[in-house]
């Protein structure tokens, strides 16, 4: 009973965004008490590694656009940034830039820091909403904290999910090396009794 309550215990500890701790295997015997239940133990690691593996990909999908956004918030919130600054030191002078019109496409504007009440921000499926500059400001704080939160969350649980892959990789080698050395105590212990039966013990 005790070593069925002790895989519970494992099987319900999680890292801080629930991906569950992988079973560590010491002592292989406590684990598995016979051969019958190799083959299932093994078959329930490979799904277990499997698992982790998918969720290894979809992290690092998750941290690679998160990597390509971060700097993108960044520069918006400083251009916001910029533009407050203009607004409050200088108000009349008016600003020369150069804005995108498409990849390779610019236009020359000039723009008058006591005009600009509000930015127009893109929020993503062809989205682009007005806000007033401290609003702007403050949406793009948030956003780029929680992606930066996102971000350092995603390279935690990538550590995380190879830590327990290695762990059911380890357990796989100790279960199946196990295995292999009861089957050479089952060989030799029947080898020992046909030698009994031959010399008539």
């Amino acid at each position: 009973m005790a070593d069925s309550k002790a895989k519970s215990t494992v099987s319900t500890q999680t890292n801080p965004r629930g991906i569950p701790v992988a079973p560590f295997i010491d002592n292989v015997s406590d684990y598995v008490s016979s051969r019958d239940e190799v083959e299932p133990t093994l078959r329930n690691f490979q799904e277990m590694i499997s698992k982790y593996q998918f969720m290894e990909v979809n992290t690092q999908r998750r941290g690679q656009g998160l990597r390509e956004k971060i700097p993108d918030i960044r520069k918006t919130l400083e251009m916001v940034r910029f533009l407050q600054m203009r607004k409050e030191s200088n108000p009349t002078a008016d600003l020369e830039t150069n804005f995108e019109l498409n990849d390779t496409l610019y236009a020359r504007a000039s723009i008058s820091p006591a005009d600009a009440e509000e930015v127009y921000l893109w929020l993503g499926a062809n989205v682009m909403l007005a806000y007033p500059l401290d609003e702007a400001e403050t949406m793009l704080d948030d956003k780029l904290n929680a992606a930066e939160s996102s971000l350092r969350n995603c390279e935690e649980d990538l550590e995380f999910l190879r830590e327990q892959i290695t762990t059911l990789e380890v357990a796989t080698a100790r279960v199946y090396n196990w295995d292999v050395v009861q089957r050479r105590k089952e060989k030799g212990e029947g080898k020992e009794d046909e030698d009994k039966k031959r010399s008539g013990g």
